[in-house]
């Protein structure tokens, strides 16, 4: 069977800055790209925690993906975007949606997988920060949506719903 110029150009995915160095979300994991909202506050979350707003019936958490990664918020451009997420890739459709607050995300690009290698750093990395992989314009890194959140954070923004 051959094989489609799609597949062999890569799997697709959303690409964004954070300062000045590009990141990868692999397009299978986002639901929805949306503009910069207005959003509700957590109390006592970290300051990462951007909020909550209500998104199709449901209450959708928000992260600063600039707040947590470089410790300053996401610039307010227009090209600064709310990525809905799954959470767990692995539950599929059943899978929590998480916000990202992600900057410059507006652009997809093709990315083959074989050409991720590990950057040798893993031990000493948070969970999130993927392997890395050259491009045309210099290295991209792949965002592991699944490690964002430790398990008191997720049941701190992921709360059962009330059984009554």
């Amino acid at each position: 069977m051959p094989v489609s110029s799609k597949a062999q150009a890569g799997e697709l995915h959303l690409q964004f800055q954070l300062g000045d160095d590009r990141y990868a979300l692999p397009a299978q994991e986002v639901v929805e790209v949306l503009p910069l909202r207005r959003l509700k506050q957590v109390p006592e979350a970290p300051a990462w925690v951007a909020g909550v707003f209500e998104h199709r019936g449901r209450v959708t958490p928000v992260i600063d993906l600039s707040r947590r990664v470089l410790g300053r918020p996401a610039l307010p451009r227009s090209s600064t975007r709310v990525v809905l997420v799954r959470f767990d890739p692995q539950l599929g459709e059943r899978s929590p949606v998480l916000g990202l607050i992600l900057e410059q995300a507006t652009d997809t690009l093709r990315l083959p997988a074989e050409a991720f290698k590990a950057s040798g750093l893993e031990a000493s990395q948070p969970g999130y920060l993927g392997p890395l992989q050259r491009a045309a314009r210099g290295m991209i890194q792949r965002i592991e949506v699944g490690g964002l959140l430790d398990d008191e954070m997720r049941a701190l923004l992921f709360q059962p719903p009330a059984q009554g």
